[in-house]
């Protein structure tokens, strides 16, 4: 059988001031017709500059495909002219992209977005586009299609969005898909749908899809062969069984072990670094350690005792009618230990932040009481609130969305040290920040950088030396290694571990990733819709969960093979 996709000896390069920097190195590999190949790595390791290739999306005066070969069927890609891939883009080849918030245009209702690439290649009429795009929402299992047809990006929830992107792929029926991390940010049960979604629709149209992703359990469960790309090469590639069952390169070790297991709690969590230096400990943490840790750490007083935590939203259904109250919270109660890891997991929209920002008093309950060293912090002044802004800290999800662009790392991390008194001098923060910075991971001359110049996992780095900078007791994280991949989301929670360790911190561990939360937590808290559905032992929790929604949750996890 032909090929439908034959890369040979690629090579890309990008220009910056006349200097050329050699990013894709010989990649060579195929897609057959009806088949599912993905390609993991971390970010830069040239996945993405792969598929904009294909796509004939590679910045223009950047640059440029030195040498090598990519046939689509008969048809030569490198150098073909702009004009032609137009009529290729969306109709043989279509792409499903990472973020579908900032790939859909928020100014223009769902359905016109579908509409507009089907006027683009077919001649129908109206009636015919618009029946068509109901048909491809229905396609896609989204849920009310007429009401998503003229439902604004920002009024539908991110599965929903990334199902419309999906829509808008598949409408003109390509013989390629290429899907770049489509499910990075979703639920692992919305993820879990995104990609049993793509297999009915790969099964039934028979299109051959590339799915790109740093997740090697994730891709376990969809491709048919995997390729194993690092620093622009592709180190290992085979069927899916091979790789994960007899990987070579240490490389596709690393990837595969890096994702927290949940059988067994290892000490550290083993990064890349680690794998390619061949120093990977295989030190566990033992159920009778565990349980001798929780003897001491639930001997103590709590710290943080919330009690029958509400929070109300009111919101209109329309001109003339009357508020409707939505319980975002409701009836919450739980405590949190000294020196314990409280993991807070369930879907989006479960209530998650929302009982996080209560508990920093950024959005102060409806009711309940907040007990902080017996204290009932939702009834503080001003004055006392700001001082104990210093004692609750978070980490949150996106630290470059956190962070000023305009502030240097060092200035960033003493604005608040200064705020809240920390030091005696300017000179004195300034050694103390650096001392943290390196505590992080980081070198004193990310003191005088900007945000810009760092990658995403060093970016959460600095905010965790924010955060730590102040010296608090308990630390909400909230999301705070979600968008990071695989091996940075290990060094990461490795980091917060050691730092738990050194200071005596305490945590809120929010996540939608129940592994990641497994391996993180003294004890579980499972929302959903508002309220509790269970809580307890985060391994106990695992092993035998007692109720039907936390049972989904854990059935969602990528178990690889």
């Amino acid at each position: 059988m032909a090929n439908l996709i034959d890369i040979e000896n690629i090579n890309i390069s990008f220009f910056k001031n006349k200097v050329e920097k050699h990013i894709i190195k010989n990649v060579s590999f195929s897609i057959q017709p009806n088949e599912i190949v993905a390609v993991v790595g971390e970010s830069g390791s040239g996945k993405s500059i792969t598929s904009l290739a294909l796509m004939g999306l590679l910045p223009k005066k950047i640059s440029k495909i030195t040498s090598g070969s990519i046939l689509f069927g008969n048809k030569q890609l490198v150098n073909l002219a702009e004009k032609e891939f137009q009529n290729l883009r969306g109709k043989e080849i279509a792409m499903i992209f990472q973020e579908p918030m900032s790939s859909l245009n928020p100014s223009m209702r769902c359905g016109k977005q579908v509409q507009e690439i089907l006027k683009q290649h077919f001649k129908l009429t109206a009636a015919e586009i618009k029946s068509e795009v109901i048909h491809l929402f229905e396609k896609v299992k989204l849920p009310h299609p007429d009401r998503i047809f003229k439902a604004y990006p920002h009024e539908i929830s991110g599965g929903q969005k990334q199902r419309v992107m999906i829509a808008m792929a598949i409408a003109c029926k390509p013989k390629l898909l290429i899907a770049d991390e489509p499910t990075t940010a979703l639920d692992v049960t919305v993820q879990k749908e995104i990609l049993e979604l793509l297999k009915t629709i790969q099964s039934t149209t028979k299109m051959s899809v590339l799915f790109i992703s740093h997740d090697l359990s994730l891709v376990s469960e969809l491709a048919d062969r995997v390729l194993v790309m690092y620093q622009g090469e592709i180190v290992e590639q085979g069927t899916t069984a091979t790789i994960f069952n007899t990987p070579h390169h240490n490389y596709t070790k690393a990837l595969i072990a890096a994702r927290p297991s949940t059988e067994f709690r290892l000490e550290q969590l083993p990064t890349i670094s680690d794998f390619m230096s061949d120093n990977v400990s295989k030190a566990i943490i033992s159920d009778a350690d565990r349980a001798k840790n929780h003897k001491d750490l639930y001997a103590q007083n709590p710290l943080l005792e919330v009690i029958d935590l509400e929070k109300t939203y009111l919101s209109k259904t329309g001109w003339l009618s009357k508020d409707v109250a939505f319980n975002a919270v409701d009836g919450v109660s739980f405590k949190v230990f000294p020196g314990e890891t409280l993991g807070l997991v369930g879907e989006s929209g479960c209530g998650k932040s929302t009982l996080g920002n209560a508990i920093l008093l950024l959005d102060k309950a409806t009711s309940g009481r907040i007990l902080y060293k017996g204290i009932d912090i939702s009834k503080l002044n001003t004055a006392e609130m700001r001082s104990l802004r210093k004692d609750i800290q978070i980490i949150f999800q996106d630290p470059f969305a956190s962070l000023n662009p305009r502030l240097t790392i060092g200035n960033a991390i003493l604005e608040p040290m200064k705020v809240h008194g920390i030091g005696s001098s300017n000179n004195e923060r300034k050694e103390k920040v650096i001392a943290i910075l390196e505590k992080v991971g980081l070198d004193a001359s990310a003191f005088d950088r900007y945000p810009h110049e760092f990658s995403g996992g060093q970016r959460q780095r600095v905010g965790i030396a924010r955060t730590i900078a102040l010296e608090p007791q308990l630390i909400v994280c909230d999301e705070s290694v979600s968008a990071l991949d695989i091996s940075v989301q290990a060094q990461v929670l490795n980091l917060l571990n050691n730092l738990k360790e050194q200071f005596g911190f305490t945590y809120i561990f929010i996540s939608h990733d129940l592994a990641v939360v497994k391996y993180m937590a003294d004890q579980l808290l499972v929302m959903n819709k508002g309220k509790i559905e269970e809580i307890g032992d985060a391994d106990i929790i695992y092993a035998s969960p007692k109720q039907a929604y936390t049972k989904k949750l854990i059935h969602a996890i990528p178990k690889g093979l």
